[in-house]
């Protein structure tokens, strides 16, 4: 791992086809966001979402997060592990607006934009618009800006792919930089624990400890066949992100597989009457999401939550696309009308358009990079 203050121009790399990416990811995001917009918040432990009953943690502040406080924890326990805590209610129209503000920051850096969510992207700095050279500049620059125009703070990762500079930007949170360089990659991962990867959560650790890999050098002690006969195809992901290969391009408009949405209910929901007029709302909130993805598919799923959390859904595929509200909101009711009456009460609703039309092809940049990466093996 490289020296973050380290700025030299990294020619060699660009010369050997591999890419330069920085991954940024907003500190706390929502948290830090209601920090700024209310000074008595700041310094006190935060969380962002229903402090409720049924309420999840959407965000918390880092001085929750020294308590145990995460997201998507039940805000009962959030509450029971930080007495103290201060519970925000979601402001998403202000978290857009910020958003779209750091996305301009982005933008004015490089037009390989790939946003994982509202709070943090990977960019493709291989060719900046600034003619900075070096996606460590490049990353500090951004982080500047970001600082100047919305008061936040921002970590980022620097490296030349997109497993490892996600890792790296993990790496000095909050306010952080990390630099992983060619020749590095395989080294850095192999020091990390195996929960680092992405990808791996309680039950594949679970079962990775009991193999006798706690490491990412332990995971790369393991040869490819043997990493597929314990886990399938996943064992060649784990093969190449242990050596700290990723082929992965990034791209500014990402082929989705699917445009949906969900709703989680105060109270369960149980008769023909309520679950029809939830599925209406929906259908308005998934249709939106739809148009403004410009998608169209072929498959509609309907989600369903019952009240013991066990998961239920039904898909309905058509010959032709779903390109309009009408054919969408037929087939959402038709699969709701099919499940009626249900056999006990829901928490959950939610509704899909997947089978999506359009295909994305590697272009000759990603192909080269894809043979300079396999070549550091």
């Amino acid at each position: 791992m490289s020296d973050p203050d380290d700025s030299e121009n990294t020619e060699a790399q660009a010369d050997a086809g591999l890419r330069k990416i920085v991954h940024v990811d907003m500190d706390a995001f929502f948290a830090s966001v209601e920090q700024r917009d209310n000074p008595e918040l700041r310094g006190r432990p935060v969380a962002v979402g229903g402090s409720s009953g049924r309420g999840v943690v959407a965000a918390a502040s880092y001085e929750a997060r020294a308590f145990g406080v995460k997201s998507a924890m039940p805000s009962v326990t959030a509450k029971r592990l930080c007495p103290d805590l201060v519970f925000c209610k979601s402001r998403f129209d202000v978290y857009r607006e910020v958003s779209g503000q750091i996305r301009e920051v982005f933008l004015s850096h490089t037009p390989l934009v790939e946003p994982l969510s509202l709070d943090e992207a990977y960019l493709d700095v291989t060719e900046d618009l600034q003619g900075l050279g070096s996606a460590t500049r490049v990353a500090q620059a951004i982080r500047r800006e970001i600082r100047a125009v919305t008061g936040l703070t921002a970590s980022a990762g620097v490296s030349y792919n997109k497993f490892l500079a996600k890792l790296a930007s993990d790496q000095n949170k909050p306010d952080g930089l990390c630099v992983i360089r060619p020749g590095e990659g395989a080294a850095f991962v192999q020091s990390l624990p195996i929960r680092r990867f992405h990808g791996i959560g309680p039950k594949a650790e679970e079962k990775m400890k009991r193999l006798g890999i706690a490491t990412g050098a332990d995971l790369a002690a393991r040869d490819l066949t043997w990493l597929t006969a314990h886990f399938g195809s996943f064992g060649d992901y784990l093969y190449r992100a242990a050596r700290g290969i990723d082929l992965r391009p990034v791209r500014s408009s990402r082929t989705r597989k699917s445009v949906g949405g969900e709703r989680t209910f105060h109270e369960d929901q149980h008769t023909p009457a309520e679950l029809r007029e939830t599925c209406e709302r929906i259908i308005d909130i998934v249709w939106e999401r739809i148009e403004r993805n410009q998608a169209t598919g072929r498959t509609v799923t309907l989600k369903l939550k019952y009240n013991d959390f066990t998961l239920h859904t039904r898909a309905k595929s058509v010959p032709y696309l779903v390109d309009s509200k009408a054919a969408f909101a037929a087939i959402a009711r038709e699969l709701l009308e099919e499940e009626l009456p249900l056999p006990r009460p829901i928490r959950l609703m939610g509704l899909t358009l997947s089978s999506l039309k359009g295909v994305e092809k590697a272009s000759r940049r990603e192909k080269a990079a894809r043979a300079a990466q396999l070549s550091l093996l």
